[in-house]
This record gives C-alpha cells, structure tokens and sequence, in this order.
C-alpha cells in the first residue's frame, strides 16, 4: 500500500525540512490527535532510509511499539523493532522504533541519523538525554499537547500542523456534543504537585459511579436511540471494576483495562473492542486509553478523572472520540469530571488558534468555576449550556434577558456546545483591533469585517468603527489564520505546478 499524505500533512513535512535547512536540529510538530503526525514520521522515516541513512522512532509504551510497526508494515517499508526479545529485532536495519521503556534499560541504542519521539511532552529522563548528548542529532517531536514545562530548552523550533478547528472545519476530525453531568465532588481533597492525589480522586469517584452507569444509559437512548461503542476515563482501579459490576447489572458489557493487566490481556481487550461486530459496549481506563488508542468508531467518551491542572490529559482524552469515521457526524461527551469547565478557555483558545510557543506553563491548577457561575451556564428549557458571550441557546433557540434569571437541575446532564466561536471576547473591542491591524498593514479596507465573520459567522452591524491597538490573543488569532491561509496558498500552487 502507497503511502499517501492530504495537504496540510506535506504543508508540515515541508515546515520541517525548511527548519532543517534553517539549522534548526531540534523541531517539535505540535498537531491535534488525528492529524495523522504517525504517517508524517513514516513519511520522514522512509525519506531518511532512500537516503542511505538511519531513523528511528521512540514510542511511549511497549504496546505502541507493534502498533506502529504494523503501520510500517501495511507501506510495505522495511524496519527493525529495537527489543532484544521481539521477533522483529533486527539492528542491522536503517529503520528502528522502540519504546521508551527499553531506551531507559539499554545503552547500547544504535547510532541515527534522525530521531522521532512520539509524545515528546513526556519527558523521560533517558530520552531527553540521549539527544542532549547529541547536538547534531536531527530530532522531530510529535505532540498534541505540549505544555510540559522544559520543552522550549530542546526544541528550537515550533512547527504548527493545524489547529483542531482547521480539522473539524475540514471533517478531519469529529465534533462533540459535551454534556455536563454530577460532578465528582473534589472539594478539601488532599493534592501532590498541584494534582489531586489518585486516592483521593478514587474515593470520591466511587460514589458517583451510580450516577455515572444512570446518565450514560439515559443518554445514549436520547442522542444515538440506544448504546454506542464508548470509553471511560475512571479514576481508578477499583472504580474501574466498580463501574464494570454496576454496567453489568443494567446489562451491559464494558471491561476494564489497568497498568495490573498484562500487555496480552490489553492488547486483545482493545483489538475485540475495535472489531466492528464487538459485543463489548465499552472500554475502561484510566491512563491507558489516553495516548495511542485508536478506534474512530468510538462514539462517546465519558470523563469521570477530575484533574487539577492537566490540560494535557484533558485535551489528550477528548481526542480519542474526535476520530473521524464514516457515518459519525458528532461524538458526545459526558463530564463527570468538571474539567471540561475547568479547562474551558485554554480549551477553546488551542483549539481555534494552536500552539505555537512553548512552556507558557498551560498545564497548572486552574480556579474552580462558582456555583453561581455553573447555574449561569445552563439553559432554563433544555438544560443545555450556553455559549459564554451568547444570550441565544444552541441547543433549543431560547433567548434569555438576564444571565442572573438562569436556573440549573442538580444532576441532571446539560449540553454544552464542543465550540466557542469566541473565546471570551467583547465583540466591538475585537472589531476595533481588527480595524487597527488593518490600517497599520494597509490591508483592503473590507478585510477587518471579513475576519470578524470568519470568528463569529456574522458580519460587524451596528459596530463603531473606532480603532484600537491589539492585544496578544487577537494578534495570535490573526496570525494563525494568516498562516492557514499561506498554507493552502501554497498547496494551490504546488497543485498548479508554480
């Protein structure tokens, strides 16, 4: 099979080399989950072999290692597993991929040409210096989420793929439907590092884990007319196999997965859940279903883990029913969690605009949402959440006069629209920036209402056309667009031959 790559893929191979040539030996490629960054680094991998030279890819977890290089295998491309007991170990290939795990048991890893680490956000100690103790080394990391503090010291270059709204824009990926429900309640709970301890997490999950089996039934019968192929995020082992007794009791079969099951008890449990004719209804995890689980027909997602401050594994678990699949035109999401609240604008803020600076410290406890600013959300006649510069309801129409007239159902699952168009933003001050940026760059005087459209799907009317200087997130917005923009620019005139 002929590996074949979509546009804003080569737009990004191409980014990469031009940093190469640029001298920049350190490159992070920062793009959403379901990019498609794995058949980039094929693609880079394959180039670097035609060359008569060595590439290898580091995985974060063994069970990753096969995956991949089963997708090495379905482009026919010739590679080695760097595993002294794997069938596949054979040194003496140009193409390498390994785990983490066994770089951190082994120093005798050959010597590349070009290295590629998936989920380079986590940081191994192994791995990290390993490439510092090579600085002619060419190092290409791979993330959706690169918000770990340190990563501006290795990598000198940041090459932005896309963003989430440019993939969902481009059914790349699936939007969701999110549905705030009961809350695990995390008040007074005892914290390391800025994170909820895992004990305490688990304690308090269990006692939801009724609410949880109840709200899932109930709306998977409201949205899909019945059960449809999902994971859960439990916050434990043990309210993991309570989740799986109480699922069971209503008739449903979902299996729990842990870091306790062997490698050969997850392997199978995840490739019987993939099977399209699967009889089980659901897959339970903690960490595990986070990085490298790829199943597109997952429909919904059910976040039952409270964190803290990590954006990363909150941004890292939506994207798992994000996945594109034909005949899904949406997933669902049900928060159990709070985080989606708790995280809502960096959310929206990565999502419309990416990354493209890094260890601006995204990852850190964030301020818990009030009481009154949850009641606030909520839509008094489908219970669904309103956008937060909207005083129109998404999901049924209704419009409000007051914010302070809104009122909630305790317990109950509300929507909450998976999109913002505005992150917070007054819409004459971002209209005024707009014309400020426009003026300064001597762009066409239509160019500022066209953007505001582009943002909020409305032009400018009845807005004053003062100007006012920018400020950071307005200049990033306006940049991220322009460089979308540059991008299909140049794949046009590729395709024309200029």
């Amino acid at each position: 099979m002929e590996l074949n790559l979509r546009e804003h893929q080569l737009t990004a191979i191409d980014e990469l080399r031009e940093g190469f040539k640029q001298g920049h030996k350190k490159q992070l490629l920062y793009a959403p989950t379901g990019y498609g960054k794995t058949e980039i680094a094929i693609y880079m991998m394959q180039a670097t072999a035609q060359k008569y030279k060595r590439a290898a890819m580091i995985l974060d977890r063994i069970v990753l290692v096969d995956q991949t290089s089963k997708r090495l295998d379905k482009y026919a491309i010739e590679h080695g597993v760097f595993q002294a007991i794997h069938w596949r170990y054979r040194p003496y290939e140009r193409l390498q991929v390994c785990s983490a795990q066994t770089l951190e048991r082994r120093d005798d890893f050959p010597e590349t040409d070009l290295l590629i680490i998936d989920e380079c956000h986590i940081m191994r100690r192994q791995v990290v210096e390993y490439i510092q103790a090579r600085p002619d080394l060419k190092v290409i990391g791979l993330t959706a989420t690169p918000f770990t503090k340190g990563l501006g010291e290795i990598y000198s270059n940041v090459v932005v793929g896309s963003t989430t709204n440019f993939l969902v824009d481009n059914e790349w990926l699936t939007p969701l439907k999110v549905f705030i429900a009961k809350e695990i309640d995390m008040s007074g709970a005892k914290k390391i590092g800025g994170e909820w301890r895992a004990d305490e997490v688990q304690e308090r999950g269990i006692k939801i884990t009724g609410d949880i089996v109840e709200e899932w039934i109930k709306k998977t019968h409201e949205v899909f007319g019945g059960p449809r192929k999902t994971i859960v995020f439990c916050a434990g082992v043990s309210h993991g196999a309570d989740l799986v007794e109480k699922f069971a009791r209503s008739g449903y079969n979902f299996v729990s997965i842990s870091y306790k099951d062997d490698d050969e008890f997850k392997r199978e449990a995840i490739k019987d859940f993939a099977r399209p004719d699967t009889e089980i209804h659901g897959l339970i995890a903690t960490d595990i279903l986070t990085r490298g689980f790829d199943v597109p027909d997952v429909m919904i997602g059910v976040s039952a883990r409270p964190f803290s401050k990590s954006l990363s594994s909150h941004v890292q678990q939506m994207g798992r029913v994000m996945r594109s699949y034909p005949g899904k035109e949406f997933g669902i999401w049900l928060d159990h969690s709070g985080n989606y609240l708790r995280f809502r604008d960096d959310w929206d803020e990565v999502y419309e605009v990416g990354v493209h600076k890094l260890d601006e410290k995204l990852d850190k406890a964030k301020k818990e949402p009030t009481e009154r600013e949850k009641k606030e959300a909520h839509c008094p006649k489908c219970e669904a959440l309103w956008p937060k510069n909207s005083d129109t309801c998404l999901g049924c129409g209704y419009v409000r006069q007051r914010v302070n007239q809104i009122m909630t159902l305790p317990g109950e699952l509300t929507e909450l629209s998976g999109r913002k168009k505005s992150v917070g933003v007054d819409k004459q001050d971002f209209y005024s920036q707009l014309l400020y940026i426009a003026q300064s760059r001597n762009y066409n005087p239509n160019w500022a209402g066209h953007k505001y459209k582009e943002r909020f799907g409305v032009w400018p009317r009845n807005l004053i056309e003062t100007i006012k200087p920018p400020d950071s997130t307005t200049e990033k917005w306006v940049r991220s667009r322009m460089i979308a923009w540059a991008k299909q620019q140049r794949v046009h005139h590729a395709h024309r031959g200029l």
